[in-house]
């Protein structure tokens, strides 16, 4: 083998060595944790921060209240406001569901359209459920949501943290007006 060709081939696979590393360095941890208690979680939720996305752009004083549903399923009611707290309200009314209960119940799936179903995944949570760090299969969807308007900056800092340390980019996040 001619030494241009060694070279072509060796620097081929550093090419492609590089590359690797390179996805391996930019992958995002998605993982949920291990419970989910269905009955503690209900309720209302207040969003703190998320990523920009098309169908929230401009809303402030986001939640979302999820209750049961009499075929066992969620119901899930996110509202806000448009632009400013005094803003026109809007809301939205959709259901989730747990497809693998007992090996992914942090792994919901919710729809406000028909049966189109996006993932929610529950990958932070607070023992005592006064705090959540929700995302999906996909790293462009991102929510940090609390049990209250507001979250001390202490604690807001430390979920950053942990978002930074799972691969995110947190300058991304939007701090949503309460």
């Amino acid at each position: 083998m001619g030494d241009k060709l060694k070279l072509i081939l060796l620097l081929l696979f550093m090419a492609a060595l590089f590359a690797n590393c390179n996805a391996q360095k930019n992958q995002i941890d998605k993982t949920v944790v291990a419970n989910l208690d269905l009955q503690k979680y209900l309720g209302t939720w207040y969003e703190i921060a998320r990523y920009d996305h098309s169908f929230e752009r401009g809303l402030v004083g986001v939640t979302a209240k999820y209750s049961m549903r009499e075929d066992g399923k969620l119901k899930v009611l996110n509202s806000g406001y448009k632009n400013s707290l005094e803003g026109e309200y809007s809301e939205a009314i959709g259901k989730a569901k747990i497809p693998d209960p007992v090996n992914d119940p942090a792994k919901l799936k919710v729809s406000f359209f028909l049966f189109f179903y996006g993932d929610y995944y529950v990958m932070e949570l607070d023992t005592d459920y006064q705090w959540a760090i929700i995302g999906s299969s996909s790293d462009k969807y991102l929510w940090i949501l609390s049990r209250k308007p507001q979250m001390e900056n202490e604690m807001y800092s430390e979920l950053l943290e942990k978002l930074k340390k799972r691969g995110y980019d947190v300058s991304s996040l939007i701090k949503v007006e309460q």
